[in-house]
């Protein structure tokens, strides 16, 4: 089977769960924010494995950088997903911040849908072509590390009821795209922000042209499962299995700096 540019297939196990993507936390441009400091702080749950289960989420801006923040009852990113070998059906985990901003102001066109910052993990491909996280010289074979990506979301009953996915890009159509764009054909961009993981907390730092976007903007925090279409058909990646929502009702009440 022939892969887009920079989706490279590996032969690993992994059963697919990728997040819905949120706009969460915030600090200072070199602070990490602490828990409950304003944001959205959400109760625990022992129904959620703890490394998914968020207990706040924040947005905080610091001159031209947004710091998107989420904080769990356990050690975040401890559980990836088990590599599969294949790509159709394959897994995906993710932390998720969906935000209010326009797609536009990332590289998309604009009310493309619902913009959304994911920190994922995928052993079985590798989807930022640009960047060598392992540091082992090969681009296409660290997809199990935590990443960054832009995604947008919409509704899709393809998905199940009620369901959302990456929004797909139509054969022969040449929608506005980020420069970043890893040449999938859905709305993904591989940006490059690394995040940071230290102990019940994940954060990343993303640089924009105009902050005022960003500070305007409504968020919620999300951890989800998504899975690569088993026939790698239309939808492409679906979410599967929300773990965990910080607001309960995808409302999206979080506003940035508060």
């Amino acid at each position: 089977m022939t892969y887009p540019l920079g989706f490279s297939h590996r032969p690993i196990a992994l059963p697919l769960a990728a997040a819905i993507a949120f706009i969460v936390a915030g600090s200072a441009a070199g602070t990490a924010l602490a828990h409950g400091d304003g944001g959205i702080s959400a109760p625990s749950s022992a129904k959620t494995a703890a490394q998914f289960d968020i207990v706040h989420a924040k947005v905080a801006t610091a001159d031209s950088i947004a710091t998107f923040h989420m904080g769990v009852s356990g050690a975040a990113g401890a559980s990836r997903p088990a590599a599969s070998g294949k790509l159709a059906g394959s897994s995906v985990f993710s932390y998720v911040w969906p935000t209010s901003i326009d797609p536009y102001e990332v590289g998309f066109e604009k009310k493309a849908g619902i913009l959304a910052l994911a920190v994922t993990s995928h052993p079985d491909f590798d989807d930022t072509p640009l960047y060598d996280e392992n540091g082992d010289g090969q681009t296409g074979n660290d997809g199990e590390l935590w990443h960054s990506h832009w995604v947008v979301l919409a509704p899709n009953e393809s998905c199940g009821p009620g369901a959302l996915a990456v929004v797909d890009i139509p054969a022969g159509s040449k929608p506005r795209l980020p420069k970043t764009w890893p040449q999938l054909p859905i709305l993904i961009d591989s940006p490059g922000w690394d995040p940071v993981i230290a102990g019940d907390t994940l954060e990343v730092k993303v640089a924009f042209d105009d902050i005022a976007v960003v500070e305007t903007a409504a968020f919620d925090g999300v951890t989800a499962g998504l899975r690569i279409n088993e026939s790698v058909h239309a939808p492409l990646l679906c979410v599967v299995d929300v773990f965990d929502v910080a607001s309960g009702d995808l409302s999206l009440p979080g506003k940035v700096n508060e």
